[in-house]
């Protein structure tokens, strides 16, 4: 197991993707943000089975920028709950590791 892990955060659009993004990463808190539109999302809301299209953020980070990265996103999301989850990164080439820890923040 490693100390990287991925974050998936999703968002009304690509202009608040972009905005998101590049505010994680002016912190230094990412080595890397990708946007990727044309997410299909398919959920619950207030009782109702919603559908709609949305922008995911896949964010690069360390376990130790979790709760910054989160803050971050939750001052200035649009969405009332936004998705803001982190998932470990358990292996991956040993020089892109590397590059996550050595390209953010320490805590």
């Amino acid at each position: 197991m490693t100390n990287c892990v991925l974050g998936l955060v999703t968002c009304g659009s690509r202009t608040e993707a972009r905005r998101l993004a590049r505010a994680v990463l002016d912190a230094k808190l990412a080595a890397c943000v990708n946007v990727l539109d044309g997410v299909g999302s398919h959920y619950w809301w207030h009782g109702k089975l919603e559908q709609t299209k949305e922008t995911m953020l896949l964010i690069k980070t360390t376990k130790a920028n979790m709760g910054a990265v989160t803050r971050t996103i939750e001052a200035s999301h649009s969405y009332d709950v936004p998705e803001i989850i982190f998932v470990p990164i358990a292996a991956g080439g040993r020089n892109y590791l590397n590059w996550i820890r050595k390209s953010v923040n320490k805590k």
